[in-house]
């Protein structure tokens, strides 16, 4: 490769590695897992990955969990 070519595939992956970053800044995304789960990335280093049966359980339990949050405010820490 010459001296240009290894600059313009330099700046192709700066610019690659730039709009990963900023599309990881936007927030939480959603993703169906090889293994047929829902994974939401964004709220952490790795994806948090539940089955439907999983999500369904634990949104139905979203006032329960609200409460408990409340309850515990003092004990929880916020990132």
């Amino acid at each position: 490769m010459s001296d240009e070519d290894l600059r313009a595939e330099l700046l192709r992956l700066q610019q690659e590695n730039a709009a990963l970053k900023q599309g990881a800044a936007k927030g939480i995304s959603m993703k169906v897992s090889e293994k047929g789960g829902l994974s939401i990335y964004g709220l952490g280093r790795f994806p948090v990955t539940l089955y439907k049966e999983q999500w369904t359980r634990l949104l139905d339990m979203s006032d329960e969990i609200r409460t408990f949050l409340v309850a515990n405010d003092a004990q929880l820490k916020t990132k």
